[in-house]
């Protein structure tokens, strides 16, 4: 889990680098989820809020340049 602190102090570079990152944990954990292999299926809610976290961030930098 990310703390809204700590994404507004990485870069665009560097949030670009971790959504990509989290949307392919995510392809995996719903990989894993559908063969039954997946432990804990909150994973899967915490990394799509976590997604939403980074565009989130990323949207109101892209405002504020506006």
């Amino acid at each position: 889990l990310m703390k809204g602190k700590e994404l507004h102090n990485m870069t665009d570079e560097e949030l670009n680098a971790k959504l990509g990152e989290l949307k392919t944990q995510l392809f995996n954990l719903r990989f894993r989820h559908a063969s039954g292999q997946l432990e804990n299926p909150m994973t899967i809610a915490s990394c799509k809020k976590d997604i939403a976290r980074v565009n989130t961030v990323l949207r109101e930098r892209e405002l504020k340049r506006v």
